[in-house]
């Protein structure tokens, strides 16, 4: 879900969900002519509290923060799960800000959906959301920023819940052209637990496109099962499982030394691409084994009062 948004004509067919579909193109359109960059520490700094007692109910822990630089421009790159809940996003967030500071620009690239819904757009522009794409990142990066990126996007988000323990970036590169570009550091984060808060039983991208979404730059639309209603979608989102998330920053990513203009070069995008696909899969594939049943783990965690072991910045 990345890129501009995309006009609908009069004569276009949009889809079932076209009186929904329609509106969203119109703000999606809008916010793509707005200025990129509005992060406001003071709505970070806001943000923490409320953050923190979201994320607590997955009973989060973090490693590895020390793999992060404090300062300077780094690309950060995460497997992504759990639908919209994203509480991969947020102790991510939470920890960024616990090493960087709240002042040090950072910013996450994020589905053109959400930029578009009313309030919620808004709120996470304040917060250092950025559209998905080449140019804003880079711009970014430039700055000397963080820019996390999560190249799976709503592919990976809404996998079924038997591939839950699967890296899956969706084959996009453009991550790799960017790092390879501008020769940050990459810092691969890898986040376990958290797809098993939901049970995933369709993408849905057939139904996606029938229902339109596609005009949204949006491939899914997941069917899950879960409570209150048993068989949910989109439309009735299920309420997430507590399971315990681990969240771990590797150590960073060298590309610097891959020769003259790497990015162009598709062999050497596509070997970094399998590198760092390769490290994060194996990273997922230890915690598997380490935390075998984070639903479980989560649930006796809420039970026993278990405090997370994420740290949270002082606001």
């Amino acid at each position: 879900m990345s890129g501009s948004a995309v006009h609908i004509g009069e004569h276009e067919r949009a889809g079932l969900l076209a009186p929904i579909v329609t509106p969203l193109s119109h703000r999606l359109a809008h916010e793509h002519e707005t200025p990129v960059f509005r992060r406001d520490p003071e709505a970070v700094r806001k943000a923490i509290a409320p953050v923190a007692r979201l994320t607590s109910y997955f009973s989060p822990e973090v490693r590895g923060l020390e793999n992060l630089p404090e300062s300077g421009p780094v690309l950060l790159v995460g497997n992504h799960s759990c639908l919209f809940y994203m509480p991969d996003v947020w102790v991510v967030a939470l920890s960024i800000v616990a090493r960087r500071g709240i002042e040090e620009p950072a910013y996450s690239l994020t589905y053109d959906l959400l930029m578009g819904v009313p309030g919620v757009g808004s709120f996470l522009r304040r917060i250092g959301a950025i559209p998905a794409g080449g140019d804003e990142a880079r711009s970014a990066l430039a700055q000397g920023a963080l820019v996390l990126v999560y190249p799976g996007g709503d592919l990976e988000a809404c996998r079924p819940w038997t591939a839950r323990d699967k890296v899956d970036l969706a084959g996009h590169k453009g991550f790799v052209r960017l790092a390879l570009e501008t020769g940050v550091p990459v810092v691969p984060v890898v986040t376990h637990g958290a797809h098993s808060a939901v049970v995933v039983l369709s993408r849905g991208e057939r139904l996606a496109t029938v229902l339109g979404l596609n005009r949204l730059r949006i491939k899914v639309f997941p069917i899950v099962l879960g409570p209150p209603f048993g068989l949910n979608s989109m439309l009735t989102p299920p309420l997430p499982l507590p399971a315990s998330i681990t969240v771990e920053f590797l150590p960073p990513i060298d590309w610097t030394s891959l020769g003259a203009h790497p990015a162009d070069d598709e062999n050497v995008v596509s070997a970094c691409y399998d590198e760092i696909t390769t490290v994060m899969q194996s990273a997922l594939d230890r915690l598997r084994i380490e935390r075998p049943h984070p639903v479980l783990r989560g649930i006796s965690n809420l039970l026993r009062g278990v405090r997370p072991r994420v740290e949270v910045p002082v606001p």
